[in-house]
């Protein structure tokens, strides 16, 4: 079992992987290349876990224990001692591939090398590092403190090994997993994206965001409408995980809707810029 982790990424997925894992009993350490990015995050998962123990989610001690076993890094060096590094940055496959071959000079020999990335190709990834056998995705759900699920993805070079103590360490963490096909999208984006993107068709089509959310939530019993998640998730990262699908399967029914790539050259991003398909200002 993995004693030390590193999570690299402070925003919302890498900073809830990481509160996750420190909440889980794990020595973690967090990174961002951008210092207030960092600060932010490290400040976002004390401020849950407060909140947590005021719900009785969690007792104070459980959470003050999480808080001091997570520590904020401020160089990737800092991760050489990590047996197990989780990858959770922007979802681009040449900036993944830098860091990757980075990492991989990094860490110990042992070490495994994880992505939470939503959509892109694990075996591509493994291949620009000198251990693919140790490399495999771990697509976590947000908000990771709350979704149970993780999409496990083995590269065509994940060894049984790597696949076991993954499956090992989700488990600790309390999450269940499924095994998804090296293929874009894995299983959930490859569903769901389509059905936001639907969605926002009718949106250009003239219908109201607020009825198709109302339609979906109590027409579908979903807890949440996709135009709404859209606005959670992201909408620029919507748009590039719909147009790897497009491109990668070469099927008209990914295509993006004009009216999101509208959206996303107007730096309407959703929720993280204050407006998409609603406003949060």
């Amino acid at each position: 079992m993995f004693s030390k982790i590193g999570v690299i990424g402070a925003g919302q997925m890498g900073a809830g992987i990481a509160q996750v894992i420190a909440t889980s009993g794990f020595v973690t350490l967090l990174h961002d290349a951008q210092p207030a990015a960092l600060s932010k995050g490290v400040d976002g998962i004390h401020s849950r876990l407060t909140q947590a123990v005021q719900k009785g989610k969690l007792s104070k001690e459980v959470a003050d224990a999480a808080a001091q076993r997570l520590t904020p890094a401020a160089s990737l060096k800092d991760f050489s001692q990590c047996d197990l590094v989780i990858e959770a940055i922007v979802e681009n496959f040449e900036v993944k591939a830098v860091l990757f071959k980075h990492l991989d000079s990094i860490v110990a020999p042992h070490a495994v090398l994880a992505s939470n990335t939503s959509s892109i190709s694990i075996t591509r990834i493994a291949a620009s590092t000198t251990r693919p056998e140790k490399v495999i995705g771990v697509h976590f759900m947000n908000p990771v403190p709350v979704m149970k699920l993780v999409e496990l993805i083995r590269g065509l070079q994940t060894s049984d090994a790597t696949y076991a103590q993954i499956i090992e360490f989700c488990g600790a963490i309390d999450k269940t997993t499924v095994l998804a096909i090296d293929t874009p999208g894995f299983i959930v984006n490859r569903i769901l994206c389509p059905m936001i993107n639907e969605a926002i068709f009718l949106v250009q089509e003239g219908v109201k965001p607020e009825d198709i959310d109302t339609a979906m939530k109590l027409g579908t019993n979903q807890p949440m409408g996709p135009l709404t998640l859209a606005d959670f998730v992201g909408l620029d990262t919507l748009l590039y995980i719909l147009q790897l699908l497009h491109r990668e399967l070469g099927e008209d029914k990914y295509r993006p809707c004009p009216l999101l790539v509208k959206y996303v050259e107007a730096g309407w991003y959703g929720k993280k810029t204050g407006r998409g398909f609603y406003s949060y200002s």
